[in-house]
């Protein structure tokens, strides 16, 4: 059984995911914009980790772009967001991101990290005005994401955690 991760990590959180899962499984790690389609088809097993901004996954055009080339391969997809898990905002993700052809991948969720510092003018400017709105918010109506973004604020965060691999390296065992 040979497999690479591929990843697209715009802040280390997706690339951190993806070098666990390289250490647990022996399989290679490359960023997706480095990637050839040509040397990814010669594997059995594609793994493909990003990043959630604004409800997309990034690296997933690396996919999408090259399904029809990688038939009879075993793929599977997850996603980093600062987030924590909630069910019904993963589903949203799915729906939005696995369409047509990629509908029947298997995707998992890692919780990811929050440093403003490190974040682009863009991003910053983006979550400062998201805080701004949903300060304006009853705190009682928050959605998931928007207590993470609250409670989270200027301070930086680290969710990563190993054990959000191990339901992704069970799906490649299977």
């Amino acid at each position: 059984m040979n497999g690479v991760i591929l990843y697209q990590s715009k802040y280390g959180a997706a690339k951190k995911y993806a070098n666990w899962l390289s250490e647990e499984t022996g399989f290679e790690c490359v960023e997706t914009k480095k990637a050839d389609i040509k040397e990814i088809g010669k594997f059995d097993i594609i793994i493909l980790g990003g990043g959630i901004y604004a409800s997309g996954i990034a690296g997933l055009s690396f996919l999408r772009k090259n399904i029809d080339k990688l038939t009879g391969k075993r793929i599977i997809v997850f996603c980093c967001g600062a987030s924590p898990y909630e069910e019904s905002a993963f589903q949203q993700i799915r729906e939005h991101n696995m369409q047509n052809a990629l509908s029947d991948i298997p995707v998992f969720y890692c919780r990811g990290a929050w440093d403003m510092d490190s974040m682009s003018f863009g991003d910053r400017t983006l979550c400062n005005l998201l805080k701004k709105a949903v300060a304006k918010k009853d705190p009682a109506d928050y959605e998931i994401w928007e207590k993470a973004l609250m409670a989270a604020g200027e301070n930086n965060c680290d969710w990563t955690d190993k054990k959000y691999i191990e339901p992704i390296v069970e799906c490649i065992k299977q």
